[in-house]
C-alpha cells in the first residue's frame, strides 16, 4: 500500500513538473514573438526612412508649387511615422521583451526550488520507508529463530536421555532468542510508528504546501503573461493619436493642393518677354517673271526676313550684366552668377587657409618642408581672393541697382499694389523658416535638446533632415533640437 501511494505520487510529481515546464515554453515563445515584432518594426521604420530621404523633393520645387511641397510635407508626416514604429519596437522591446525575460529567471530558479524540496521529502520517505521494511524483516527473522529455539528446549527437556545441563542450556538459550526477538519487536512499532508520523507529515503537510506553491508560481505566471498580452496592445494604443494626426496631415497635405496657382506661377517663372512674332506675308508665285523696269534700281526686289525664334541670324554678344535679357530672367542670372562667384570664393578661401596651416607646420617643423616654398601659391590664391571678392560686389550691386529700379516700376504702374519680389536680402542672419505649435510635453534632458510645452508656439530654425528631430526657437531665446512627431507645422 505504502509503494503504491508513493507510486501515485511520483505520477501527480510528473505531471505537475510537465505542467509548470510547458508554461515557462510559453513564456519564452511569447517573448520571442515581440522580439520578432520589435525587428519588424526596426526594419519597416528603417525602409520608411529610406523612401523619404531617397524621394525628398529639391527645395526651391517645394517652395513653389503646391503639389511639390505638399508632396514633402506627406514625405514629412511619413518619417513621423516611422518614428512612432519606432517608438513601438522600443517600449515593447524594453516594456515586454526585458521584463518578461527577468520574470522567467526568477520563475525557473523558484520552480527548481519548489521541486527540489518536493523530491528531497520523497526521499527522505523512502528511506524511512526502507528502515521500517529493514526492521520488520529483522523481527520476523527473529521471531522465527526464538519460536525454534522453544521448540527445542521443550524438545530437550522431555529428551529422557537428555541431562540436566544440557535441558538448562537449551531453555536459556531460547530465553535469549525471545529477549532478542522482543527488542525487534520493539524496534520495529517504534520505526512502523515514527514512519506513520513522517507519511502523514509528508502527505497532509509538505507535499501540499509544495504543490500550493506551486500552483501559486504558476497561476503569477499565468496573470504575467495576461498584462503581457495586454500591454502588447496598449503600447501601439498610446501611438495611435500621433499617428493618426500624421494620416490627418498626409490627408491636409493633399486637401490644399491648388493646381490653378501651381500653373500661373510656372507661367511666371518662364515668361520670355518677348512680343508674339507677326503674321507671315503672302507671297504671290503665280505672276511670273516680272519684266525689268527703269526704276527697278530704285525699287530692289523685297527679300523675305528670317522669322523668329526659328532663325539662326547672328546674336549680338551677350551684355555682362545680363541686360540684355528679360527682367525675371535676368534677375535669376544675376543671382546664380552671385552663388557662383561664392562658392568659388569660399573654396579659395579654404584653399588659402590649408596653405597658411600648411606654412606654420613647416615653420615649426623645418624637416617636413621649406615654408618659402609655398609663397608663390600663397600670392596667388590671395590675388584670386581680391579678384573674385571685387567680382562679388560688383555683381551684388548690379542685382540691387536692378532690384530698385523694377521696385520703381512697380510702384508707378501699380501704386496700390507694390511688388517686392525682387527685394533679396544678401545677409548671413539667420532667420526662422517657419512657425509650428507643440502636439506634446517633451523634456529634453540630453545634450542639445530642449523641453517645450503642450500648445507652446515655436519657431522653426532647422527643418527635419531625415533624422527625426528638427532645430527650433522658443519665445524666451532658448534654442535647441526636439523631435519632429511632437509638433505641427503652422499653415
Amino acid at each position: 500500500m505504502c509503494v503504491l501511494t508513493l507510486f501515485l505520487f511520483q505520477d501527480q510529481y510528473d505531471g505537475i513538473d510537465k505542467h509548470t515546464q510547458s508554461g515557462l515554453d510559453l513564456v519564452e515563445r511569447y517573448i520571442k514573438f515581440v522580439k520578432e515584432r520589435t525587428e519588424i518594426e526596426q526594419s519597416y521604420a528603417k525602409q520608411l526612412r529610406s523612401v523619404m530621404i531617397s524621394l525628398k523633393c529639391p527645395s526651391d520645387l517645394c517652395r513653389r508649387f503646391s503639389n511639390h511641397g505638399s508632396f514633402q510635407e506627406i514625405l514629412n508626416e511619413l518619417n513621423d511615422y516611422a518614428g512612432q514604429r519606432e517608438l513601438i519596437a522600443e517600449n515593447m522591446m524594453t516594456g515586454i521583451c526585458v521584463e518578461l525575460t527577468k520574470y522567467l529567471q526568477e520563475l525557473k530558479q523558484e520552480r527548481k526550488t519548489h521541486l527540489s524540496d518536493a523530491k528531497k521529502a520523497q526521499q527522505t520517505l523512502e528511506s524511512s520507508f526502507k528502515h521500517l521494511e529493514s526492521t520488520k524483516k529483522r523481527f520476523a527473522k527473529e521471531w522465527a529463530e526464538a519460536d525454534k529455539a522453544t521448540q527445542q528446549a521443550e524438545k530437550t527437556e522431555n529428551d529422557l536421555n537428555a541431562t540436566k545441563l544440557d535441558v538448562e542450556k537449551a531453555k536459556t538459550h531460547a530465553h535469549a532468542r525471545t529477549h532478542t526477538a522482543e527488542e525487534c519487536r520493539n524496534d520495529y512499532a517504534a520505526q512502523l510508528q515514527k514512519y506513520n508520523k513522517e507519511q502523514n507529515l509528508f502527505y497532509y503537510s509538505e507535499i501540499p504546501q509544495i504543490f500550493n506553491k506551486l500552483q501559486d508560481m504558476d497561476e503569477r505566471r499565468i496573470r504575467r503573461l495576461a498584462d503581457g498580452y495586454c500591454q502588447f496592445s496598449e503600447i501601439e494604443k498610446k501611438v495611435l493619436p500621433i499617428i493618426s494626426k500624421c494620416l490627418e496631415g498626409i490627408s491636409a497635405a493633399g486637401a490644399k493642393i491648388n493646381e490653378k496657382q501651381d500653373s500661373i506661377l510656372f507661367i511666371e517663372q518662364h515668361k520670355s518677354g518677348f512680343e508674339r512674332p507677326g503674321d507671315v506675308e503672302f507671297e504671290d508665285y503665280s505672276q511670273g517673271i516680272k519684266p525689268a523696269t527703269s526704276d527697278s534700281s530704285l525699287h530692289p526686289p523685297k527679300v523675305r526676313a528670317k522669322l523668329w525664334p526659328f532663325s539662326k541670324k547672328h546674336k549680338p554678344p551677350a551684355a555682362e550684366d545680363f541686360s540684355h535679357l528679360p527682367p525675371e530672367q535676368r534677375k535669376k542670372r544675376l543671382q546664380a552668377k552671385i552663388d557662383d562667384i561664392t562658392k568659388e570664393l569660399q573654396k579659395t578661401q579654404d584653399q588659402s587657409d590649408a596653405l597658411e596651416k600648411m606654412k606654420g607646420v613647416y615653420e615649426q617643423n623645418p624637416q617636413m618642408g621649406d615654408p618659402s616654398s609655398l609663397e608663390p601659391q600663397i600670392t596667388e590664391t590671395a590675388q584670386n581672393i581680391g579678384r573674385l571678392r571685387g567680382e562679388l560686389a560688383k555683381y551684388e550691386v548690379k542685382t540691387h541697382t536692378h532690384t530698385r529700379i523694377w521696385r520703381h516700376v512697380a510702384a508707378v504702374d501699380q501704386p496700390h499694389n507694390i511688388y517686392t519680389e525682387f527685394d533679396d536680402e544678401f545677409d548671413d542672419v539667420q532667420t526662422p523658416i517657419g512657425q509650428c505649435t507643440a502636439l506634446y510635453t517633451f523634456e529634453g534632458n540630453s545634450e542639445g535638446t530642449i523641453s517645450i510645452m503642450e500648445g507652446e508656439l515655436l519657431s522653426i530654425m532647422e527643418e527635419d533632415k531625415g533624422d527625426g528631430w528638427m532645430r527650433v526657437l522658443r519665445a524666451n531665446g532658448e534654442e535647441g533640437y526636439i523631435p519632429s512627431s511632437y509638433v505641427k507645422l503652422a499653415p
